[in-house]
């Protein structure tokens, strides 16, 4: 008994129905559709893979945030006296220096393009409509730079003699 491959691929619309092969068995509803053929309009190659990038911005900005995040608590919570200590002159003397500049920075940076990344896949797997999509992505984009844009001069033009 010979089984041909086209037998098993089923049309997209049976797939998603979950109608499947109709033999009766729900596991059957799960094949993997058949790759879809090129025509003239399907670009051959892509200078850049954009959702690949992002992907592995996420995985590396993650690691690098356990590491800012984890030394953030670790000195502001439990070092030397922790939570009570944390006033004022605390965040004047520690953005006094330039390293506590840039640690601060790069923890807002790469929280917020995180974050973003990650509400930016959330809106594209959930919102239906591609103008519902394009002004979710819209305002995503608006407060992520403005969050960015804002919390970037307080760092760099904090005065501690207000």
């Amino acid at each position: 008994m010979s089984t041909d491959t086209n037998d098993l691929v089923v049309p997209s619309l049976q797939a998603h129905t979950a109608k499947g092969l109709g033999t009766g068995n729900p596991a059957d509803a799960f094949v993997v559709e058949p790759a879809r053929a090129r025509t003239k309009k399907t670009p051959r190659r892509t200078r850049t893979n954009f959702e690949m990038l992002a992907w592995l911005f996420m995985r590396l900005s993650g690691v690098v945030l356990v590491v800012l995040v984890l030394g953030h608590l670790l000195i502001n919570l439990m070092l030397d006296g922790g939570v009570s200590r944390v006033s004022f002159a605390f965040v004047a003397g520690r953005w006094a220096s330039p390293f506590w500049q840039v640690w601060d920075l790069l923890m807002l940076w790469l929280a917020m393009l995180h974050g973003s990344n990650g509400m930016r896949t959330v809106i594209n797997d959930y919102a239906e409509k591609d103008t519902t999509r394009l002004w979710l992505k819209g305002l995503l984009g608006v407060a992520t730079v403005f969050t960015v844009v804002l919390g970037t001069l307080v760092i760099f033009t904090f005065d501690p003699n207000i």
